[in-house]
């Protein structure tokens, strides 16, 4: 399996940060989750720039997004597995 892959702070998170370099879609991927030390894989679904996340699980629109364990937003859309996630498909919940 071809590395950049992806790393997970929280084994409940929602998506994985995409390390080392950018992703293509239909790229297999390596996901570290590093509170458990376990290794995931899945394969994107879309290009994602480094420093971007992943989507590990479908989301459907309005679903909570979580992070380090955290709530970090709502879902704007619906994004599936090995989707983009960024700023232009969650929402905080403040505003």
């Amino acid at each position: 399996m071809e590395e950049p892959g992806f790393i997970v702070h929280h084994k409940g998170d929602s998506l994985g940060v995409v390390v080392v370099e950018d992703v293509k879609a239909g790229q297999k991927l390596r996901g570290w989750i590093m509170d458990t030390n376990e290794t995931i894989e899945l394969t994107a679904a879309a290009d994602i720039p480094l420093g971007h996340k992943v989507a590990l699980s479908a989301l459907k629109k309005g679903d909570t997004v979580l992070k380090y364990g955290n709530d970090v937003g709502r879902a704007d859309d619906d994004i599936g597995v090995g989707g983009y996630v960024h700023f232009h498909n969650i929402k905080s919940k403040r505003w």
